[in-house]
C-alpha cells in the first residue's frame, strides 16, 4: 500500500495513531506525515531495523522496530541508517546490534522475536534490556490467524515476564485492505525473482496482514490486555515527535562573518548590476531589484540566492558555462548575480509566481552547466559542504505500463516472449483495459483467469515504487548535518550520495534544493566561443607582426593539460581579406565524425566590429534582436540550433515566424505535448495570422493571456487564470501547478481540480463553455506543459546558438561535433549542413589532425606549408 492509503485506512477504522515502519528506510514517512495531518491523526515515525547478530556461527538477523521520541533521537536514527547504508552498495543497509546500542538514546525499541526462541535470542534480549531498560524496550507479539497463535502468545508472554519487559501488540501490516493480498503476492515474487507457482512458503497463507479495527485487535489480545496498553503507551510517547519539528537551516559558508546574508546579497547584486549595466542601471530595473530585495528579506531567502551565486561563481572561475532557469532564476537579482543571461528588461516574469508569502517555500532555481563538466560542480558541492551536509535528492521510479506488464507477467508465469510482445505493444494499455481483439492476436484468451489477473494487477501496480534512483541534479545542502534530517545512501554512480526523499518530500519539508543540471548546448556554445576568440586573437597577433600570408597548420591535441597547439607558426583566425574562417574537422578515435571538414564564415561585418564582438563573447554580450538571425530561423535553417532543430520545430518555424525574443519563448513552449494535446497550437497560430479574432471574457483574463493572444501556453498563466477567474488562492494555484507537473505519475491529480476550476469560473460570471475549454487546455499540461520562466532561459540559448550559426558557422559546426553526443543530428549531417553554408571541410591528415575539430585560416591560391 501507499503510505497515504495506510494512514487514511487507519483513520477510517478509528485508530488513535498510525506508525509506518518500513525496513531499514524512512523513505515513506513524509507522505505519511502529510496524509496524517490531512486526516487529523498522529503519525508515529518508525523504522524496522534488520540487525546482524555476533553469533560466531551462521549469520543471523534480528528485527527491531524503533520509534524516536524527540528531535535528537530522530537525528540519531537517521545517522544510524546513514551509517548502515554508506557501508554497502546502493539499496542495501548493513547494521549490527552494536550500532543500535550506540544510537539508542531516546529511541523506543520493540524486538520482533524469531520463529525459534533459543538461548541466543534470550541473551540478546537481556543485553538490550541492560542498555535500554524496561521503560524503552518491548517484545512484539502478533495474532496472524495461525493455528499456533495461542501457544505463540503464551511463549512470548512467559519470555517477557522472565526478562521483565513488556509485551506490545502489533499487527504486522503489509497492506491496508485485504483486497491487496494478490498484489502483495506478486510484489513478493518480483522481489524474489520467482513465479507465483514457485514461491511456496514465501507467500502469506491468507489475507490477514491488513489493518484491523481496534475492536478486532482488542478481541485478539483479550487474554493479554496489557499488550494493547503497551502499544497505546508507545504510540502516545512516540507521537510527541513529528516531522514538523525538523528545522532546516541554510548553509552559512556563503556569507562573510562581518555581514548578514541579506547585506552580502545586496552588495553582490549592486556590484553585478554595475557590470551588467556599465552605462548605469535603468530606473525600472533598479525598482525591480529593490522590490525583489524586500521579498527576499521578508522570507529570509538571502542564503538561498547566495548558495546559487556561490555555485555560479565556482563555475565561472573554472571557465564552465552555466545558465539559470526558473522564475526566481530569471529575476533582476539573479541577472545581476550572473545566474542568468536573460535581461529582466526583455521579459515580464512575475517574481511572486515562484516566491510567495503564502507558499513560504524556497524559490525555484535550476542551473544548467556544461554537460561535460557538470561533475566538477557536483564534486565541488561535496567537497565544500561534506557528505554529511550535501546529497542528491532521490527520484522514486514507479511502475509504468511496460515495466508493470513485464514484471506482473513474469510473476504470473507467462513466457518471456509473450511478456515482451505485450510490453512492446503497450499503447493499447493506456486506458487500463486490454482490448480483447489485441489479446487474441497474441494468442491469449481474454477470459482466461491468468490473463484477467494480468490486466487487473498490471493496472493496480501502476504508480507503485519500483526502486529509488537519484535525481538528475537536485541537491539538498544544509548548515546542520543532513544525515540527521534524512538518511543518506550511496548512489550507483561512484562518488555520489543520495537522500531517501524525492523532490516533493523535500519541498514539503521546506528544505533548500538547488538543481545542478547538465546541458550539451552550453558545452557547444563555450567551445564555439573559445574557437572564435582564439581565431580572432591569432589573426590580431599576425596583423601586429605584419604577417600577411603563409603559415603552418595547427594540430590541436586533447588532454588534462588542455588543448595546446603543436604548430605555433600557423595562425588560426579570421581571414580579414575575405571575412571568412575555415575549420579542420579532426576525427576522435572510435567516433562517427566525418573526416576532413572546414567551415568558413562569409559574414559581411567590419573586421574591427567582429574582432570586438569576438573578444567579449559571453552569454549576456551577444548582440540582441539581430534581424538576420530571425530571418534564418523563419526559414527553418536551424540544424544544430538548440531546441528548434527537430522536424516538428522546423515545421512550426515558417508558420509562427519568430521576429523577436518573446516569439522564441513561445516557440520553445508551443511545440510540446501539453499545448498540442490541449489544442492550443492552432488557435494561437490562427490568431497570430489574424485569421481568428482575439477576445477576452474580462479585463482580468486579458491581463493574464494578452501576450499569448488569449491562449494559456504556460504553467504560470494557468496559475494566474485560476486565481483571477476561478477564485483560487495562490496556494491552491500552486497545488494545481504541482498536479500539472505530475504528468508521469499514476493518479494524476489534475482531474480533481476540474470541477473546482469550472464551478469557480461559472460562479464569477464566465460562460461554462469558456471554463470547460480552459480546463481542457489545462489538462494538456498533464502531458508536459512548459513554464514561461524555463522557456525564457531556453529561448536565450536558442538565440545565442542561432546567432553563432548565422555569423560563425565554421566555429559553430566544429563546436557541435566536439560536443557530441548531443542534439538530433549525427556529425555527418552537421558537416553536410556546414558545407551548404559555405564552409570548407578539409580531410583528416594523419600528420596534422588532432583530437578535436579546429579552425584554420584559408589561403587562396597558395599551398600551406607543413611541418
Amino acid at each position: 500500500s501507499h503510505p497515504e492509503e495506510l494512514v487514511h485506512q487507519a483513520a477510517a477504522l478509528g485508530h488513535r495513531a498510525v506508525a509506518i515502519t518500513d525496513t531499514n528506510t524512512l523513505a515513506g514517512i513524509v507522505r505519511a506525515h502529510l496524509a496524517a495531518k490531512e486526516v487529523g491523526i498522529p503519525l508515529v515515525v518508525g523504522c524496522k531495523l534488520q540487525l546482524e547478530l555476533p553469533t560466531g556461527g551462521e549469520p543471523r538477523r534480528l528485527a527491531v522496530l524503533v520509534y524516536p521520541t524527540d528531535l535528537a533521537s530522530y537525528g540519531r536514527l537517521c545517522r544510524l541508517l546513514t551509517l548502515g547504508k554508506r557501508r554497502t552498495t546502493k539499496g542495501k543497509c548493513q547494521l549490527v546490534l552494536h550500532d543500535l546500542i550506540e544510537h539508542s538514546e531516546g529511541l523506543l525499541a520493540v524486538v520482533v522475536a524469531p520463529a525459534v526462541l533459543d538461548q541466543t535470542f534470550v541473551d540478546v534480549l537481556a543485553g538490550l534490556k541492560r542498555v535500554l531498560g524496561g521503560d524503552r524496550l518491548s517484545l512484539a507479539s502478533s495474532c496472524l490467524y495461525g493455528q499456533d497463535d495461542r501457544d505463540r502468545l503464551a511463549q512470548l508472554a512467559a519470555l517477557a515476564e522472565r526478562a521483565n519487559i513488556a509485551v506490545a501488540a502489533t499487527n504486522d501490516v503489509h497492506y491496508h485492505v485485504p483486497q491487496r493480498r494478490p498484489l502483495q503476492d506478486v510484489l513478493t515474487c518480483i522481489r524474489l525473482g520467482r513465479t507465483l507457482d514457485g514461491a511456496g512458503m514465501h507467500l502469506f497463507p491468507h489475507a490477514e496482514r491488513s489493518l484491523k479495527p481496534p475492536d478486532e485487535m482488542a478481541r485478539l489480545f483479550g487474554d493479554y490486555p496489557k499488550a494493547i496498553g503497551r502499544t497505546l503507551e508507545i504510540a502516545e510517547r512516540a507521537s510527541a515527535f513529528n516531522l514538523d519539528a525538523l528545522s532546516y537551516q541554510y548553509p552559512d559558508e556563503v556569507c562573510p562573518s562581518s555581514q548578514t546574508p541579506m547585506q552580502h546579497l545586496v552588495d553582490l547584486t549592486w556590484r553585478g548590476a554595475g557590470e551588467r549595466y556599465p552605462g548605469g542601471v535603468p530606473a525600472a530595473v533598479r525598482d525591480r531589484i529593490e522590490h525583489e530585495f524586500r521579498l527576499i528579506d521578508e522570507l529570509c531567502y538571502a542564503p538561498y540566492f547566495l548558495t546559487v551565486h556561490d555555485l555560479v561563481s565556482f563555475a565561472r572561475s573554472r571557465g564552465i558555462l552555466c545558465q539559470g532557469r526558473g522564475a526566481a532564476a530569471n529575476s533582476a537579482v539573479c541577472y545581476c548575480l550572473g545566474v542568468t543571461a536573460v535581461d529582466p528588461d526583455r521579459i515580464d516574469l512575475l517574481f511572486e509566481r515562484f516566491i510567495s508569502r503564502e507558499r513560504n517555500e524556497p524559490p525555484d532555481i535550476d542551473i544548467d552547466f556544461e554537460h561535460e563538466r557538470r561533475e566538477e560542480v557536483i564534486q565541488y558541492i561535496y567537497g565544500k559542504y561534506g557528505r554529511d551536509r550535501a546529497a542528491l535528492v532521490a527520484e522514486v521510479i514507479t511502475y509504468r505500463g511496460r515495466s508493470a506488464v513485464r514484471e506482473v507477467g513474469k510473476a504470473l508465469g507467462l513466457s518471456l516472449d509473450c511478456v515482451d510482445r505485450l510490453a512492446k505493444d503497450i499503447d493499447w494499455w493506456r486506458n487500463g483495459v486490454g482490448d480483447p481483439d489485441r489479446l487474441r492476436a497474441f494468442g491469449l484468451n481474454p477470459a482466461d483467469p491468468t490473463v484477467r489477473w494480468l490486466i487487473a494487477l498490471s493496472n493496480e501496480i501502476l504508480g507503485f515504487p519500483r526502486h529509488l534512483s537519484q535525481h538528475v541534479g537536485g541537491f539538498v545542502i544544509t548548515r546542520t548535518p543532513l544525515c540527521e534530517l534524512v538518511p543518506i545512501e550511496n548512489a550507483a554512480m561512484p562518488d555520489r550520495t543520495v537522500i531517501e526523499w524525492d523532490k516533493d518530500d523535500v519541498d514539503a519539508m521546506g528544505m533548500l534544493k538547488v538543481d545542478v543540471l547538465g546541458l550539451g548546448m552550453l558545452t557547444c556554445i563555450r567551445k564555439a566561443f573559445e574557437l572564435i576568440k582564439e581565431a580572432t586573437k591569432r589573426q590580431s597577433d599576425e596583423a601586429t607582426k605584419g604577417i600577411v600570408k603563409g603559415a603552418s597548420h595547427a594540430n590541436v591535441t586533447d588532454g588534462a593539460a588542455g588543448r595546446k597547439s603543436r604548430r605555433k607558426e600557423r595562425a588560426c583566425g579570421f581571414d580579414e581579406r575575405r571575412g571568412s574562417h575555415s575549420a579542420r574537422v579532426d576525427q576522435e578515435p572510435g567516433s562517427k565524425k566525418q573526416p576532413g571538414q572546414v567551415i568558413q564564415d562569409h559574414v559581411k561585418t567590419p573586421s574591427s566590429l567582429r574582432r570586438f564582438v569576438a573578444s567579449s563573447l559571453s552569454l549576456h554580450t551577444i548582440p540582441p534582436e539581430d534581424p538576420t538571425v530571425y530571418d534564418m530561423i523563419c526559414a527553418a535553417d536551424t540544424i544544430g540550433v538548440f531546441q528548434i532543430e527537430s522536424r516538428a520545430q522546423m515545421t512550426m518555424l515558417p508558420r509562427l515566424r519568430p521576429r523577436c525574443f518573446y516569439d522564441l519563448v513561445i516557440e520553445v513552449a508551443i511545440v510540446r505535448p501539453g499545448p498540442i494535446q490541449g489544442d492550443m497550437v492552432h488557435p494561437y497560430l490562427r490568431r497570430r495570422r489574424g485569421e481568428e479574432p482575439v477576445t477576452y471574457p474580462s479585463e482580468a483574463v486579458k491581463r493574464v493571456l494578452a501576450k499569448t493572444l488569449g491562449v494559456p501556453l504556460f504553467q504560470e498563466q494557468v496559475m494566474a487564470l485560476a486565481i483571477v477567474a476561478a477564485g483560487f488562492t495562490p496556494g491552491e494555484a500552486d497545488q494545481l501547478r504541482r498536479a500539472m507537473a505530475a504528468w508521469k505519475r499514476k493518479g494524476n491529480q489534475i482531474q480533481r481540480f476540474g470541477e473546482r476550476l469550472i464551478s469557480g469560473m461559472v460562479e464569477r460570471g464566465y460562460e461554462r463553455e469558456f471554463a470547460e475549454r480552459c480546463f481542457d487546455q489545462i489538462k494538456g499540461f498533464s502531458e508536459y506543459g512548459f513554464p514561461e520562466s524555463h522557456a525564457a532561459s531556453f529561448a536565450w540559448l536558442v538565440y545565442v546558438s542561432a546567432w553563432l550559426k548565422k555569423h560563425y558557422p565554421a566555429a559553430f559546426a566544429a563546436a557541435l561535433i566536439n560536443s557530441q553526443p548531443m542534439g538530433f543530428y549525427a556529425p555527418a549531417q552537421i558537416v553536410r549542413d556546414a558545407q551548404e553554408h559555405g564552409v570548407e571541410v578539409r580531410s583528416v591528415d594523419v600528420n596534422l589532425s588532432g583530437w578535436d575539430c579546429v579552425l584554420e585560416e584559408r589561403h587562396e591560391g597558395t599551398k600551406a606549408r607543413r611541418h
